[in-house]
């Protein structure tokens, strides 16, 4: 297990170089920049925008900064915000906790609430049950998260039950701990509803598959044949192979998670790592672009990595394969 943990770790880094280099690239490609838009302000002299060109290496050759910049968050430093004028680390740190909290609360919802009802409708099959869970993922796979976040928007807006947009209150800084966990879980609350819906429905689908295909399996037959009780049968023996083909789609679910963070973050006003990028690259911030882009990218391997290793200690067959 140990060897399967380094191999799959070893192989992020490329990974890695690779979306870095080619945001890079492709950023550089980009016409027009920040520090280009500063030469059009009369209040600024050319002398100055000179100088600012020449302080982050934005007047040498593309690779140039890549090499620098590489350099760099070899040490932790992830550079400087031109549009934000603070460290870009410390941005950085601030969005991707939001976006990872997003995340990884829409990743527990929608497990937690579609696996039961998976089960539960497989079970039931072709019962009122199963019809209402088909129900509730068919409308979840339906409606296109940019719609379901704006409805989210006008419930909140038209009930005053849950705050529009923001991570936090404007009186944040004075409450109480309590307080403040409270009125973060709050603006929480829409957000993760709206990200969970979709992949929600898509998990609760794959269980019921998963489960019908392995209650049809010759063992399973085998084991009612044996007299053992039902519960039995379906919990001890089918379930867990039914759940091991989730733990193959959890990467992904987490990659559609992501993408779907960067429109939610957008549209609920949710002050994450998606919104930072587009915020970025609208005011051609390119070293935070690449930063954006790789931390999300990151994540995202991160995510993969999990599976992997889920998956791995579930199947002890893949462990041997490597």
């Amino acid at each position: 297990m140990g060897t399967f943990i380094l191999k799959r770790l070893l192989h992020m880094i490329p990974i890695l170089l690779g979306v870095s280099l080619l945001t890079f690239l492709l950023m550089s490609l980009t016409p027009g920049g920040y520090l280009q838009s500063l030469k059009q302000n009369p209040q600024i002299s050319p002398e100055t925008v000179e100088k600012l060109l020449a302080k982050f290496r934005l007047d040498q050759p593309w690779y140039v900064q890549y090499l620098h910049w590489l350099k760099n968050v070899a040490t932790g430093d992830f550079g400087y915000s031109i549009q934000y004028k603070i460290s870009a680390t410390d941005l950085i740190t601030a969005r991707l906790w939001n976006t990872f909290l997003l995340s990884f609360f829409a990743t527990v919802v929608a497990w937690c609430i579609a696996v039961p009802l998976g089960i539960w409708a497989a079970v039931n099959k072709d019962s009122l049950v199963d019809r209402a869970c088909s129900l509730i993922a068919f409308v979840g796979l339906s409606i296109p998260e940019i719609l379901l976040a704006l409805l989210a928007l006008m419930f909140a807006a038209a009930t005053g039950w849950f705050p529009i947009g923001g991570a936090q209150g404007s009186l944040y800084d004075l409450m109480s701990p309590t307080e403040r966990f409270w009125n973060r879980a709050h603006h929480l609350v829409l957000p993760v509803l709206v990200l969970s819906a979709s992949s929600l429905a898509g998990i609760m689908r794959q269980m019921r598959s998963n489960l019908l295909d392995t209650l049809r399996a010759e063992y399973v037959t085998a084991a009612r044949a044996k007299g053992l009780p039902e519960g039995w049968v379906i919990y001890k023996h089918a379930l867990r192979n039914a759940i091991n083909p989730l733990l193959t789609i959890f990467g992904y679910s987490l990659a559609g998670l992501l993408s779907g963070a960067f429109i939610v973050e957008n549209i609920m006003a949710w002050p994450g790592l998606g919104r930072l990028t587009i915020e970025a690259y609208t005011a051609k911030d390119s070293m935070l672009v690449v930063d954006s882009v790789v931390m999300a990218t990151a994540l995202l391997i991160v995510g993969n990595f999990v599976a992997d290793v889920m998956l791995a200690w579930s199947d002890p067959r893949i462990r041997l394969k490597e």
